[in-house]
């Protein structure tokens, strides 16, 4: 079975950014002009490579952690079909006043389980135990992607975990129809075919245009940590994210300091929806980030560390 290039592109189900609107977005007092410095892509350990620890639960996962850095605790949690080496980058920009805590969720990069979950609620359980595993009382905690759910996730669990929170390149609302059939056929591809064209499909929508061109390198190392993800996660994965739950109710209830990051040219979960969550969470700011898609955070890794550096040491 074949997969396209349209039926992974989940921004279909979505409104995209014409032209006009993104001349009004480059003038956006949300658009994130200052930098960081963060390590080449070439500088960075292989995904397979990275050394942590292991949390197992009681029903016999592994979960892969890293922490790092020194300061207020926290969490950043990685999106389909990737893993924490995701945020190795922008880690390096946070850790001198940050102590980070990055989880492969199960199955995902080094992570191991006897069964993949698809449903969010398991991952954000596990991110929580591992917070408890490593004495995190609370955190700010972080999700890209899938891992926006999965923090939302957390939040609808146990609010009193949460210092603040970041939503980066993610929504609240359930899937649509439409997205729930094209991630349901992503689930499918890869129970019948394999992660490959599914990889292949969905680097277009991580990446820009100008990135995949002129940074192959950037390319190679995102496709990396989803080769290192296993079929069964690709599997869960795609599945936990059809079915996710809608959280959109659950917005106007964040009581803490919520940032919600998004790339200017992300097409999955485009700057219309970043905003529709900020008009709900009641303490929420917006950053845009220039040079970034779907994968703002690792493609333009300087302009998301500043953008949480700056909103973290204010709260």
């Amino acid at each position: 079975m074949k997969i396209s290039r349209t039926s992974c592109a989940v921004g279909v189900a979505l409104v995209l950014t014409s032209p006009a609107m993104a001349q009004e977005q480059n003038a956006d007092p949300a658009l994130v002009t200052d930098t960081v410095e963060v390590p080449a892509v070439g500088a960075l350990q292989a995904p397979t490579e990275r050394i942590g620890e292991f949390y197992e639960t009681e029903d016999n996962a592994r979960i892969f952690y890293e922490v790092a850095g020194d300061g207020p605790p926290m969490v950043l949690l990685h999106g389909y079909p990737l893993s924490g080496a995701l945020f190795a980058r922008v880690r390096d920009a946070l850790e001198d006043d940050f102590t980070i805590l990055t989880v492969d969720h199960r199955g995902y990069g080094m992570s191991e389980a006897p069964e993949v979950p698809d449903e969010i609620a398991t991952y954000a359980g596990d991110a929580l135990a591992v917070m408890d595993h490593v004495g995190f009382e609370s955190a700010i905690v972080g999700g890209m992607s899938m891992g926006g759910p999965i923090a939302l996730s957390m939040y609808d669990q146990a609010p009193d975990r949460f210092e603040g929170m970041v939503l980066i390149d993610t929504t609240a609302a359930a899937a649509a129809p439409p997205e729930a059939g094209l991630w349901q056929g992503v689930a499918t591809v890869s129970r019948e075919v394999g992660k490959a064209p599914v990889i292949n499909a969905l680097l277009p929508d991580m990446l820009t245009g100008e990135t995949r061109l002129n940074e192959p390198v950037v390319s190679d190392y995102l496709a990396s940590i989803m080769e290192g993800s296993s079929v069964d996660s690709f599997i869960g994965g795609a599945i936990a994210l059809a079915e996710r739950p809608d959280f959109t109710d659950l917005l106007p209830q964040i009581d803490v300091p919520t940032l919600v990051i998004v790339g200017l040219e992300d097409s999955l979960y485009p700057i219309q929806v970043a905003r529709g969550m900020v008009d709900e969470i009641p303490d929420a700011e917006l950053a845009i980030i220039p040079g970034g898609s779907h994968a703002a955070v690792f493609e333009a890794p300087g302009h998301v560390g500043s953008a949480i550096s700056d909103w973290a040491t204010d709260q």
